[in-house]
């Protein structure tokens, strides 16, 4: 099959990428970095890849063009970051990037691939989100959180749509916890518990989408958190949060 992952120079895109290549499927790899895009494909051993800064609209338009002349048949929308502070001490213009990444990009994507995918009935489109979705917030990652919470309410949505239709069109969540990533080195943060690697989350989030989940957390002890947070207050929730993202904020400083 043809695959294209956003997000694929570095982390869970490029272990995703990596993964789908010993599966034996070609792999497109998107990033804006083209420098690390290049480096990547050598380790991947794609020769495809297509360098595009998904907040700018421009852009995005341009890869619309191209996924609609390629048709991939798996579409693994993993770009994203999140930036920790105070809501009122976050530059307006970063959580501006951020929405347009984490948000106007991906549905971009996904609705540009869905149509076409519907009319082949078939093709398998991975979401990625974060635990941080599952949540009813996140004090000091506002803008983060609800960015996540917007990917898992609209994957959801449709993974719904689709199965109403008796469609053979796969649509999946992913929403990890902490993996060993870049993310907190562009965030402003650190881990307060030990990451999943993401080679690990990677094979989790593929095996998983090909089996059709419609949510997939990888982990046990994320599991049996999302679990428990079912019962616990949401302004509970809100204050543990609050507390972890802060012990995060002043490791890192």
């Amino acid at each position: 099959m043809k695959c294209l992952v956003t997000g694929a120079s570095s982390g869970i895109g490029k272990d995703i990428c990596k993964y789908l290549s010993v599966l034996s499927h070609e792999v497109i790899m998107v990033s804006s970095n083209k420098e690390k895009l290049v480096e990547a494909c050598t380790e991947v051993g794609s020769n495809t890849y297509y360098v595009c800064d998904l907040t700018k609209d421009k852009e995005v338009d341009k890869l619309l063009k191209f996924i609609e002349k390629e048709k991939p048949d798996v579409i693994i929308n993993n770009a994203g970051f999140g930036a920790f502070g105070y809501f009122d001490e976050v530059e307006t213009e970063k959580e501006i990037e951020m929405i347009n990444l984490n948000i106007i990009a991906l549905h971009k994507i996904t609705k540009v691939a869905l149509k076409y995918m519907e009319k082949q009935n078939y093709g398998y489109i991975l979401n990625v989100a974060s635990s941080a979705g599952l949540m009813p917030g996140g004090p000091i990652l506002s803008t983060y959180y609800a960015t996540k919470s917007y990917v898992r309410s609209y994957t959801l949505s449709i993974y719904e749509e689709l199965k109403s239709k008796n469609s053979n069109v796969v649509v999946s969540v992913l929403a990890p916890g902490p993996v060993d990533t870049n993310f907190n080195k562009v965030a402003g943060g650190s881990f307060s518990v030990k990451p999943l690697s993401s080679e690990y989350v990677a094979k989790c989030a593929i095996d998983n989408l090909f089996k059709k989940k419609m949510i997939i957390i990888p982990g046990l002890i994320m599991k049996l958190g999302v679990f428990f947070s079912r019962f616990t207050p949401t302004k509970l929730l809100l204050n543990i949060a609050l507390k972890i993202q802060h012990k995060k904020r002043t490791k890192s400083s």
